[in-house]
């Protein structure tokens, strides 16, 4: 089903706090659904549609519908890990425009820091399925680091050149006030910290927070009926890389499959974007997703990242302009919702000034889920300003 314009993402918040030891994941569910419906002009008597993943509490949707008072004709709760979000966007889309439902509620929430895990260097837990990771125990920043040590046998990556995605993360996060490490970083600051897994040292890893997000996406008429800015989802695509057709390129993912098919749908190119939110899990994480996305040939995402290549209004490309999960925040496994977030402010023209992208009118939000190095899924959503 093609989108055909329709489809409007009419309100976004971001959970201002980072560490909500006194909230329930229920509770900040809860909390970013009333400011994303705030924001868009809408009430919770408004949804008919609503969409979650694995961090909703309790039975899931069910809870949640009971726990908002909501009573929607339409759920989705699709499981993606960090590209969760990504996807349910698209499927809020293709809802409406089928007319299943009109007003879409998507939530996302966590508390990772204030429960004491360590999501990124986590262990992924007994899982057969993983049959030949399994017996190692290995950990999630083992896998990224496995991508990393390959990318630079292939094509000749260098650690400075991954260091310089945590620089400019750093230089957009001193203008996020919310943002967890505000300092501004050096390409040796980054080569000076611990190494967590070789290649990959703790500067290369994304920040672990609490929070959350939400968004609401509605038909064309309730969204031009609102005094909203008009953002529009023209393109958004999935893709799942897994175990079971031989194992996954280390240097490639699941993007590939799902940048393609989003910009075809949305009919441009990566050459037109003038904003990515990229998944920064890591600091590969950005670069190979660059590269599969389209934006750069494989192999040369390193050169592409270099030298403030990335610094909104700077570089050639704007990218996670919030800081993004490298320094602002990371509320769990499924950190993508954050960066449709940003991606809306950014055609809103709603971002801090410092990093606001001049006459931004289109926008990719990219996410991946589960593990490179191992099965995960990719998620890319392509945006525009009306």
């Amino acid at each position: 089903m093609s989108m055909d314009g329709h489809a409007y993402i009419v309100g976004a918040y971001e959970h201002p706090l980072r560490r909500a030891p006194d909230k329930s994941t229920a509770q900040l569910h809860a909390e970013v659904a009333a400011g994303a419906l705030a924001d868009a002009g809408l009430t919770f008597g408004d949804v008919d549609g609503y969409f979650c993943a694995g961090d909703a509490p309790g039975f899931g949707p069910m809870s949640m519908m009971d726990y908002m008072n909501i009573n929607p004709r339409y759920v989705d709760t699709t499981e993606t890990g960090g590209s969760s979000y990504l996807v349910h966007v698209g499927h809020a889309a293709r809802a409406i425009l089928s007319g299943q439902c009109n007003v879409a509620l998507i939530t996302l929430a966590g508390r990772p820091r204030s429960e004491g895990g360590a999501v990124r260097t986590a262990t992924f837990g007994p899982q057969p399925d993983l049959i030949w990771e399994e017996p190692f125990g290995p950990r999630v920043v083992s896998l990224y680091a496995l991508c990393a040590q390959r990318h630079m046998y292939e094509f000749g990556t260098t650690s400075e050149q991954l260091a310089w995605i945590k620089v400019t993360a750093s230089h957009h996060a001193q203008h996020n006030p919310n943002a967890m490490l505000r300092d501004v970083v050096t390409v040796q600051d980054v080569l000076d910290s611990p190494m967590i897994s070789d290649p990959l040292h703790r500067l290369d890893c994304c920040v672990v927070s609490d929070g959350g997000g939400a968004l609401v996406v509605t038909r064309e008429a309730i969204a031009r009926s609102l005094s909203r800015p008009l953002v529009r989802v023209i393109g958004a695509a999935e893709a799942l890389q897994h175990q079971s057709g031989g194992y996954p390129e280390l240097v490639a993912s699941a993007a590939r499959q799902s940048g393609q098919r989003a910009f075809a749908e949305a009919v441009v190119t990566p050459a037109d974007i003038r904003y990515a939110s990229i998944y920064d899990s890591f600091t590969i994480t950005v670069l190979i997703q660059l590269e599969d996305l389209g934006f750069c040939e494989k192999g040369q995402g390193g050169r592409f990242v270099s030298d403030g290549a990335l610094i909104a209004n700077v570089g050639r490309l704007a990218i996670n302009t919030d800081g993004g999960g490298l320094c602002s925040n990371h509320p769990g496994h499924r950190g993508g919702m954050t960066k449709i977030i940003e991606a809306v402010r950014q055609l809103r023209g709603e971002a801090h000034p410092a990093v606001q992208v001049r006459d931004c009118a289109l926008a990719v939000a990219q996410g991946t889920g589960g593990a490179m190095g191992t099965r995960h899924g990719s998620g890319t959503l392509i945006m525009e300003r009306v």
